[in-house]
């Protein structure tokens, strides 16, 4: 295993039977932020349960920081400091923003620091600590997830398609508090995306992800990258 972030290497995963990654290889590096782009039933949720343990792999591996968690069941998984973010609702509605956000962390201890550090991120949850999460607007909801994750301090973040049904302005606030914790931090970060000016406003590098397998990569960077991306998106 290399000492990727995230080592995804030749990766076959899908549902029973029927197959929906095929050969998948790409790595994510220490302190970046990688954009995985593609439309939707082109596997990219399937992937990130892959990696996540909540789908058996057919053949290949996932390495996290030098280590082999292929097969590991999620909870293992957790462990190794990684912060998932699923595309579908991931809040306990029923629960208050403050319980949310405790589940978040491996250590209550902490909790009064880090929402005082997320709150520098979105200053608008501290002052619903007690309102139930499934009461908040969807941009407040989607920031409430963002929140949670960070509240653990992982390693390795995979947020999926946190910008879908949301305002531009909180779209630009949740890229501003990923480039800033990548910064700050060095957290690695892999962000499932389908939309294409988001994921380049924040990422160093990305992969296009069509049926199932990988069809372009590169840096971003250069005045082609997005006219590029939105053409094999297109196809």
């Amino acid at each position: 295993m290399s000492e990727a972030a995230l080592d995804v290497r030749a990766i076959r995963s899908g549902y029973g039977e029927a197959p929906v990654l095929r050969d998948v290889s790409f790595d994510v590096r220490p302190g970046e932020i990688f954009a995985l782009l593609g439309k939707n039933g082109m596997g990219k949720s399937t992937l990130l349960k892959s990696v996540m343990g909540f789908l058996p792999l057919h053949a290949g591996s996932v390495g996290v920081f030098g280590a082999d968690i292929t097969g590991l069941p999620p909870h293992k998984v957790a462990r190794r400091e990684i912060a998932y973010t699923p595309q579908e609702q991931a809040l306990f509605q029923d629960l208050t923003v403050e319980d949310n956000l405790r589940l978040g962390m491996r250590d209550d201890t902490f909790f009064d620091a880090g929402v005082k550090r997320i709150g520098q991120f979105f200053p608008v949850l501290p002052t619903r600590l007690k309102q139930r999460a499934g009461t908040l607007s969807g941009g407040e909801q989607k920031m409430l997830l963002v929140a949670r994750a960070l509240m653990s301090r992982p390693k390795l973040m995979l947020i999926d398609e946190i910008s879908e049904g949301l305002q531009p302005s909180v779209i630009d606030r949740l890229a501003g508090v990923l480039r800033a914790e990548r910064d700050e931090s060095k957290v690695s970060i892999l962000i499932i995306e389908q939309n294409v000016k988001f994921a380049l406003s924040v990422a160093n590098r990305y992969a296009v992800l069509k049926l199932g397998e990988i069809v372009d990569r590169g840096d971003i960077g250069g005045a082609d990258v997005e006219r590029r991306i939105t053409d094999q998106l297109s196809v």
